[in-house]
Protein backbone atom coordinates (compact mmCIF):
# COMPACT_ATOMS: atom_id res chain seq x y z
CA UNK A 1 0.00 0.00 0.00
CA UNK A 2 0.86 3.76 -0.26
CA UNK A 3 1.12 5.93 2.42
CA UNK A 4 2.24 9.65 3.38
CA UNK A 5 3.61 9.59 6.48
CA UNK A 6 4.16 12.00 9.31
CA UNK A 7 7.61 11.06 11.07
CA UNK A 8 8.16 14.42 12.59
CA UNK A 9 5.85 17.18 13.72
CA UNK A 10 6.25 20.05 11.57
CA UNK A 11 7.94 18.27 8.96
CA UNK A 12 6.22 17.51 5.01
CA UNK A 13 5.04 13.91 5.20
CA UNK A 14 7.21 11.13 3.62
CA UNK A 15 5.72 8.56 0.44
CA UNK A 16 6.12 5.34 2.07
CA UNK A 17 5.36 1.80 0.37
CA UNK A 18 4.31 -0.75 3.72
CA UNK A 19 2.49 -3.72 3.34
CA UNK A 20 -1.47 -4.10 2.96
CA UNK A 21 -2.30 -3.62 6.76
CA UNK A 22 -4.72 -6.98 8.16
CA UNK A 23 -7.41 -6.07 10.38
CA UNK A 24 -8.07 -7.47 13.82
CA UNK A 25 -10.97 -8.59 15.70
CA UNK A 26 -13.48 -5.82 15.07
CA UNK A 27 -11.87 -4.18 12.14
CA UNK A 28 -12.06 -4.01 8.66
CA UNK A 29 -9.28 -2.71 5.89
CA UNK A 30 -10.91 -0.21 3.62
CA UNK A 31 -9.59 0.65 0.18
CA UNK A 32 -9.47 4.46 0.03
CA UNK A 33 -11.69 6.16 -2.73
CA UNK A 34 -10.76 9.44 -1.30
CA UNK A 35 -9.67 11.24 2.09
CA UNK A 36 -10.27 15.11 2.30
CA UNK A 37 -8.12 17.42 4.08
CA UNK A 38 -9.37 18.98 7.31
CA UNK A 39 -8.08 21.98 9.15
CA UNK A 40 -7.28 19.61 12.35
CA UNK A 41 -4.87 17.80 9.58
CA UNK A 42 -3.28 20.46 9.61
CA UNK A 43 -2.93 21.58 13.79
CA UNK A 44 -2.01 17.46 14.11
CA UNK A 45 0.95 17.85 11.49
CA UNK A 46 1.47 21.42 12.94
CA UNK A 47 2.16 20.14 16.61
CA UNK A 48 -0.70 21.86 18.02
CA UNK A 49 -2.70 18.87 18.79
CA UNK A 50 -0.39 17.00 21.60
CA UNK A 51 1.07 13.47 21.35
CA UNK A 52 0.12 12.66 17.92
CA UNK A 53 1.07 8.86 17.42
CA UNK A 54 4.27 8.54 15.46
CA UNK A 55 4.71 7.85 12.65
CA UNK A 56 1.37 8.69 11.92
CA UNK A 57 -0.55 8.54 8.39
CA UNK A 58 -2.61 11.82 8.75
CA UNK A 59 -6.64 11.86 7.51
CA UNK A 60 -10.18 11.14 8.77
CA UNK A 61 -12.34 11.94 6.59
CA UNK A 62 -12.31 8.78 4.38
CA UNK A 63 -14.89 7.22 2.13
CA UNK A 64 -13.93 4.00 0.91
CA UNK A 65 -14.89 0.34 -0.31
CA UNK A 66 -14.37 -2.40 2.39
CA UNK A 67 -11.61 -4.75 1.12
CA UNK A 68 -11.42 -7.59 3.76
CA UNK A 69 -13.64 -8.17 7.22
CA UNK A 70 -11.56 -8.76 10.67
CA UNK A 71 -12.94 -11.66 12.55
CA UNK A 72 -16.25 -10.78 14.29
CA UNK A 73 -17.34 -8.56 11.75
CA UNK A 74 -21.49 -9.28 10.27
CA UNK A 75 -22.44 -5.32 10.51
CA UNK A 76 -20.73 -4.64 6.56
CA UNK A 77 -19.95 -6.38 3.28
CA UNK A 78 -16.86 -6.87 1.27
CA UNK A 79 -17.17 -4.11 -1.60
CA UNK A 80 -19.38 -1.47 0.88
CA UNK A 81 -18.58 2.03 0.78
CA UNK A 82 -18.41 3.29 4.22
CA UNK A 83 -17.44 6.40 5.43
CA UNK A 84 -14.46 6.39 8.46
CA UNK A 85 -14.65 10.06 10.73
CA UNK A 86 -12.28 11.13 13.42
CA UNK A 87 -13.49 9.51 16.08
CA UNK A 88 -12.18 5.92 15.37
CA UNK A 89 -13.00 3.84 19.01
CA UNK A 90 -14.01 4.60 22.68
CA UNK A 91 -13.99 2.40 25.44
CA UNK A 92 -17.67 1.87 26.36
CA UNK A 93 -16.80 1.27 29.99
CA UNK A 94 -15.69 4.72 30.95
CA UNK A 95 -19.19 7.56 32.57
CA UNK A 96 -18.59 9.58 29.42
CA UNK A 97 -19.62 6.31 27.66
CA UNK A 98 -22.38 4.93 29.79
CA UNK A 99 -24.21 8.08 29.58
CA UNK A 100 -24.56 8.84 26.40
CA UNK A 101 -21.03 10.91 25.69
CA UNK A 102 -18.76 8.99 24.20
CA UNK A 103 -17.82 11.76 21.96
CA UNK A 104 -15.86 12.41 25.81
CA UNK A 105 -14.67 9.24 26.04
CA UNK A 106 -11.41 8.55 28.27
CA UNK A 107 -10.00 6.20 26.57
CA UNK A 108 -10.91 7.02 22.82
CA UNK A 109 -8.66 6.49 19.39
CA UNK A 110 -8.88 9.26 16.57
CA UNK A 111 -8.55 8.30 13.44
CA UNK A 112 -5.25 10.12 11.86
CA UNK A 113 -4.26 11.23 14.72
CA UNK A 114 -3.67 8.34 17.37
CA UNK A 115 -4.15 5.59 15.10
CA UNK A 116 -3.15 5.92 11.03
CA UNK A 117 -5.54 7.71 8.83
CA UNK A 118 -6.39 7.96 5.36
CA UNK A 119 -4.04 9.84 3.12
CA UNK A 120 -3.04 6.20 2.04
CA UNK A 121 -4.37 3.67 -0.38
CA UNK A 122 -5.74 1.55 2.40
CA UNK A 123 -7.03 1.71 5.81
CA UNK A 124 -7.99 0.38 9.24
CA UNK A 125 -11.26 1.22 11.11
CA UNK A 126 -13.04 -0.31 13.95
CA UNK A 127 -16.46 -1.56 11.65
CA UNK A 128 -18.74 -0.29 14.82
CA UNK A 129 -17.42 3.53 13.62
CA UNK A 130 -17.71 3.45 10.27
CA UNK A 131 -20.92 4.21 8.35
CA UNK A 132 -22.79 3.15 5.34
CA UNK A 133 -22.38 6.07 2.52
CA UNK A 134 -24.21 6.31 -0.75
CA UNK A 135 -22.91 3.29 -3.24
CA UNK A 136 -23.49 5.92 -6.00
CA UNK A 137 -21.99 9.02 -4.94
CA UNK A 138 -18.64 10.65 -6.06
CA UNK A 139 -15.94 9.73 -3.14
CA UNK A 140 -14.58 13.02 -3.52
CA UNK A 141 -17.81 14.82 -2.64
CA UNK A 142 -18.72 12.69 -0.32
CA UNK A 143 -15.33 12.78 1.82
CA UNK A 144 -15.90 16.86 3.65
CA UNK A 145 -19.02 15.49 5.04
CA UNK A 146 -16.91 12.93 7.45
CA UNK A 147 -15.92 15.72 9.34
CA UNK A 148 -16.77 19.33 8.14
CA UNK A 149 -20.11 17.63 8.05
CA UNK A 150 -20.48 16.10 11.22
CA UNK A 151 -18.48 18.90 13.51
CA UNK A 152 -20.39 21.34 11.93
CA UNK A 153 -24.04 19.67 12.43
CA UNK A 154 -23.04 19.02 16.35
CA UNK A 155 -22.03 22.68 16.24
CA UNK A 156 -25.56 23.24 14.84
CA UNK A 157 -27.51 21.67 17.57
CA UNK A 158 -25.40 22.66 20.26
CA UNK A 159 -26.17 26.64 18.83
CA UNK A 160 -30.03 25.72 19.32
CA UNK A 161 -33.20 26.29 17.61
CA UNK A 162 -32.67 30.09 16.67
CA UNK A 163 -33.41 31.29 13.65
CA UNK A 164 -31.01 33.91 12.76
CA UNK A 165 -27.63 31.96 13.07
CA UNK A 166 -24.17 33.41 12.68
CA UNK A 167 -20.93 31.35 11.55
CA UNK A 168 -17.37 32.77 12.18
CA UNK A 169 -15.00 31.46 9.49
CA UNK A 170 -16.68 30.58 6.39
CA UNK A 171 -15.04 27.03 5.36
CA UNK A 172 -15.55 23.43 4.59
CA UNK A 173 -18.12 23.15 7.79
CA UNK A 174 -19.85 26.38 7.41
CA UNK A 175 -20.43 26.24 3.65
CA UNK A 176 -22.15 22.44 4.39
CA UNK A 177 -24.31 24.00 7.46
CA UNK A 178 -25.06 26.81 5.42
CA UNK A 179 -27.09 24.90 3.28
CA UNK A 180 -28.56 22.64 6.33
CA UNK A 181 -30.04 26.03 7.78
CA UNK A 182 -31.44 27.43 4.61
CA UNK A 183 -32.77 23.37 4.46
CA UNK A 184 -34.71 24.47 7.66
CA UNK A 185 -35.66 27.61 7.44
CA UNK A 186 -33.17 29.78 9.28
CA UNK A 187 -31.02 32.64 8.36
CA UNK A 188 -27.49 32.66 8.04
CA UNK A 189 -25.09 35.74 8.84
CA UNK A 190 -21.59 34.79 7.45
CA UNK A 191 -18.29 36.13 9.25
CA UNK A 192 -15.57 35.79 7.21
CA UNK A 193 -11.92 37.13 7.00
CA UNK A 194 -11.99 41.33 6.61
CA UNK A 195 -12.45 42.21 2.36
CA UNK A 196 -12.92 38.49 1.28
CA UNK A 197 -15.21 39.37 -1.29
CA UNK A 198 -14.76 36.39 -2.74
CA UNK A 199 -15.74 34.03 0.71
CA UNK A 200 -18.91 36.58 1.41
CA UNK A 201 -19.99 35.96 -2.20
CA UNK A 202 -19.89 32.34 -1.83
CA UNK A 203 -21.65 32.21 1.37
CA UNK A 204 -24.28 34.17 -0.56
CA UNK A 205 -24.70 31.92 -3.12
CA UNK A 206 -25.50 29.10 -0.47
CA UNK A 207 -28.01 31.17 0.50
CA UNK A 208 -26.92 33.66 3.28
CA UNK A 209 -28.72 36.41 4.37
CA UNK A 210 -25.77 38.37 5.07
CA UNK A 211 -22.23 38.03 5.12
CA UNK A 212 -19.34 40.45 5.76
CA UNK A 213 -15.88 41.01 7.59
CA UNK A 214 -16.05 39.32 11.14
CA UNK A 215 -15.07 43.06 12.49
CA UNK A 216 -18.56 43.64 11.67
CA UNK A 217 -21.94 44.30 13.50
CA UNK A 218 -24.58 42.28 11.65
CA UNK A 219 -27.95 44.22 11.34
CA UNK A 220 -30.18 42.01 13.64
CA UNK A 221 -28.83 40.90 16.93
CA UNK A 222 -28.35 36.97 16.51
CA UNK A 223 -29.65 33.82 18.33
CA UNK A 224 -26.37 31.95 18.70
CA UNK A 225 -23.12 32.28 16.62
CA UNK A 226 -21.13 29.36 15.84
CA UNK A 227 -17.25 29.66 15.35
CA UNK A 228 -15.72 27.34 13.12
CA UNK A 229 -12.19 29.77 12.68
CA UNK A 230 -9.50 28.51 14.99
CA UNK A 231 -8.84 32.42 16.39
CA UNK A 232 -9.51 33.21 19.62
CA UNK A 233 -10.17 36.74 19.39
CA UNK A 234 -13.55 36.15 17.65
CA UNK A 235 -14.96 34.58 20.75
CA UNK A 236 -15.42 38.37 21.98
CA UNK A 237 -17.00 39.58 18.71
CA UNK A 238 -19.56 36.95 18.66
CA UNK A 239 -20.65 37.53 22.48
CA UNK A 240 -21.12 40.91 21.32
CA UNK A 241 -23.55 40.02 18.29
CA UNK A 242 -25.67 37.67 19.52
CA UNK A 243 -28.75 38.58 21.51
CA UNK A 244 -29.38 38.31 25.42
CA UNK A 245 -29.48 34.38 26.16
CA UNK A 246 -27.45 33.90 22.92
CA UNK A 247 -25.07 30.99 22.55
CA UNK A 248 -21.15 30.80 21.01
CA UNK A 249 -20.50 27.30 20.00
CA UNK A 250 -16.58 27.39 19.21
CA UNK A 251 -16.42 24.72 16.70
CA UNK A 252 -12.63 23.66 16.46
CA UNK A 253 -10.35 21.34 18.10
CA UNK A 254 -7.89 24.05 18.23
CA UNK A 255 -8.25 27.78 18.90
CA UNK A 256 -5.96 30.76 19.40
CA UNK A 257 -6.10 32.22 23.24
CA UNK A 258 -8.96 34.11 24.11
CA UNK A 259 -8.47 37.59 25.22
CA UNK A 260 -10.08 38.78 28.05
CA UNK A 261 -13.52 40.78 27.65
CA UNK A 262 -15.69 42.73 29.66
CA UNK A 263 -18.28 40.72 31.57
CA UNK A 264 -21.12 42.90 30.13
CA UNK A 265 -20.06 40.67 27.19
CA UNK A 266 -21.52 37.91 29.08
CA UNK A 267 -23.84 39.16 30.91
CA UNK A 268 -27.49 38.56 29.87
CA UNK A 269 -27.04 34.83 30.15
CA UNK A 270 -25.44 34.61 27.19
CA UNK A 271 -23.33 31.73 27.18
CA UNK A 272 -20.15 30.47 25.58
CA UNK A 273 -19.89 26.45 24.74
CA UNK A 274 -17.56 23.79 23.09
CA UNK A 275 -17.91 21.07 20.96
CA UNK A 276 -15.57 18.00 21.15
CA UNK A 277 -15.08 14.90 18.66
CA UNK A 278 -18.44 13.62 17.77
CA UNK A 279 -20.91 10.58 18.57
CA UNK A 280 -21.61 7.89 16.45
CA UNK A 281 -25.49 9.27 16.83
CA UNK A 282 -23.81 12.48 15.50
CA UNK A 283 -23.21 10.84 12.13
CA UNK A 284 -26.41 8.65 11.63
CA UNK A 285 -28.33 11.82 12.56
CA UNK A 286 -26.65 14.04 9.82
CA UNK A 287 -25.98 11.72 7.29
CA UNK A 288 -29.90 11.23 6.92
CA UNK A 289 -30.15 14.56 6.50
CA UNK A 290 -27.62 15.22 3.71
CA UNK A 291 -29.73 13.94 1.01
CA UNK A 292 -33.10 15.82 2.58
CA UNK A 293 -31.05 18.77 2.42
CA UNK A 294 -29.35 18.23 -1.22
CA UNK A 295 -26.31 19.12 0.51
CA UNK A 296 -23.28 19.68 -2.27
CA UNK A 297 -19.64 19.97 -0.85
CA UNK A 298 -17.35 22.33 -3.43
CA UNK A 299 -13.79 20.45 -3.23
CA UNK A 300 -10.96 20.61 -5.58
CA UNK A 301 -9.12 17.06 -6.22
CA UNK A 302 -5.78 16.45 -5.65
CA UNK A 303 -3.90 13.18 -5.94
CA UNK A 304 -2.39 11.20 -2.37
CA UNK A 305 1.70 11.96 -3.93
CA UNK A 306 0.32 16.14 -3.41
CA UNK A 307 -0.82 16.14 0.43
CA UNK A 308 2.29 18.46 0.81
CA UNK A 309 1.33 20.69 -1.56
CA UNK A 310 -2.58 20.43 0.00
CA UNK A 311 -1.15 21.22 2.92
CA UNK A 312 0.69 24.79 2.10
CA UNK A 313 -2.59 25.60 0.39
CA UNK A 314 -4.90 24.84 3.36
Amino acid sequence: MKAMVLQKVGTPLVPEERPPPVPSAGEIRVAVEACAVCRTDLHVVDGDLPHPRLPLVPGHEIVGRVEALGSGVSSLEPGQRVGIPWLGHTCGHCPYCVSGQENLCDEPLFTGYTRDGGFASHAIAHAAYAFSLPEDGDPVALAPLLCAGLIGWRSLVAAGPGARIGIYGFGAAAHIITQVCTWQGRRVFAFTRPGDVTAQDFARSLGAAWADGSDEVPPEKLDAAIIFAPVGDLVPLALGAVRKGGRVVCGGIHMSDIPGFPYRLLWEERQVVSVANLTRRDALDFLAIVPKARIRTHTVRYPLESANEVRTLT
